[in-house]
């Protein structure tokens, strides 16, 4: 890891700065798979199948059988942990309702809002190295809880054409029914466009490699919307020298094994802290399975030592973490200065692990400081907010010559004579 201390904040920018990728080819390449998808339908989405994920498909969707046989196959302690997992999120999610109300702006005008559900989503859970089946409760509890009428999930196969179990048992607890076995662009590229087997949606939702996110932005132009522009995962640790460096470098190696891309980064005022902390990263590092994944991550990454808490967190809102644990004994006073930020973990006891599972908030979150403007996923991201307005005679008495004088200054006459009839029928 690299190891920066009290640099001026001239140079914050630097540190702040995600990996960079050359997206020239890949948005060259992605757009030709996207073509291929939307032109040929199943038989290019199976084409790329055996291409990428070297599966050979008879058929896309996953059958009743495979989903049966998947949820006999796992164990029970896996089955007991999405369950709880899954209660856990939808009661989180559940809070999150929207209540409207309707408001008399003035006598005669009546306003309101309704929250109303995307009619059909798309969910994308990722396979390759780790499958991550929890994304699958992440995505679709909030969806079945808005209401949303149809939940499509693509995932990509193994090279026998199965799809991970655990994948599967998570849709079933999650009440998910509509699964085909896709990965990579082709999943994308057959949401956004629909074939004859892959129900065509309105909104994409799921995290992936830099395919799948290049995938997801270009069918944003013009198709359908995402859920967040998003890049590699990554958390940032504040730490002090109250801070347990055995649970901080466990915090950011659980990050760094995600993929190379990743990035991981530590802000700390203790100098004594950072030494540990890079002594136990090692340390752990050699016994982790994923540890070549988790040592590359960690070419990336960056240990910050700064003068004092303020100097932290300003630091840490620069770089608007996707993950941020504020692992200190003050962390009420450090949270209150939080602005920029995915999800925020507060204490020794609350490792970023908690709510990548099961704590109940989502881990669908802003990556590559996009969190400067977007929030994770809740369940707002499955609704639409539709406003109403109602007018009565007096209404249009308290606001008619408003609009009239408003939309002759705008030089809009079919906009003034609207409302000018209205008021010379009264």
């Amino acid at each position: 890891m690299n190891i920066i201390k009290y640099p001026p904040k001239t140079g914050w920018q630097a540190i702040v700065e995600r990996p960079h990728m050359d997206f020239s080819q890949l948005n060259e390449t992605v757009s030709t798979v996207l073509r291929d998808i939307r032109e040929h339908g199943d038989e290019a989405v199976k084409r790329y199948e055996e291409k990428f994920d070297h599966a050979r498909l008879a058929s896309l969707q996953v059958t009743g059988q495979e989903m049966e046989e998947a949820m006999n196959s796992i164990s029970a302690d896996l089955k007991a942990a999405l369950e709880l997992a899954h209660h856990n999120i939808a009661v989180f999610h559940q809070a999150q309702q929207f209540k409207g109300e309707r408001v008399t702006t003035c006598r005669g005008v009546t306003c309101w809002q309704k929250s109303i559900a995307i009619e059909k989503v798309g969910l994308y859970i990722p396979g390759g190295t780790a499958p991550l089946f929890s994304t699958v409760l992440m995505l679709a509890t909030p969806a079945k809880i808005a209401g949303c009428r149809e939940i499509v999930l693509c995932t990509p196969p193994d090279k026998h054409g199965k799809v991970n179990p655990a994948i599967l048992a998570a849709a079933r607890t999650a009440g998910v029914s509509k699964i085909y076995k896709a990965g990579g662009v082709q999943a994308i590229g057959a949401m956004a466009y629909g074939t004859e087997t892959v129900p065509k949606v309105y909104k994409i939702f799921g995290p992936g490699n830099q395919f799948v996110m290049t995938a997801k932005q270009q069918v944003s132009l013009h198709d359908v919307a995402i859920d967040m522009p998003a890049g590699p995962s990554e958390v940032c640790v504040v730490a002090d020298q109250t801070s347990n460096p055995v649970y901080v470098a466990a915090d950011l190696l659980s990050q760094a094994e995600h993929g190379t891309d990743s990035q991981v980064i530590l802000i700390t005022t203790s100098e004594k802290m950072l030494d540990e902390v890079s002594q136990e990263v090692e340390s752990q590092l050699a016994r982790l399975p994923r540890r070549e994944i988790a040592a590359q991550t960690l070419t990336n990454s960056k240990l910050v030592l700064v003068h004092d808490k303020e100097e932290a967190m300003e630091l840490c809102n620069l770089y608007a973490p996707e993950h941020l644990i504020l692992s200190t004994d003050d962390y009420n006073q450090l949270a209150e200065k939080v602005v920029n930020a995915g999800s925020v973990f507060l204490g020794q006891w609350a490792c970023e692990s908690a709510g990548d599972y099961a704590s109940g908030t989502n881990h669908t979150l802003p990556t590559h400081q996009y969190a400067l403007a977007y929030n994770g996923v809740n369940l707002d991201s499955y609704n639409r907010k539709v406003t109403f307005q109602h007018l009565t005679e007096d209404g249009i008495r308290s606001i008619g010559q408003t609009v009239v004088t408003m939309a002759e200054n705008e030089q809009l006459e079919a906009h003034a004579n609207a409302m000018r009839l209205r008021m010379n029928n009264l």
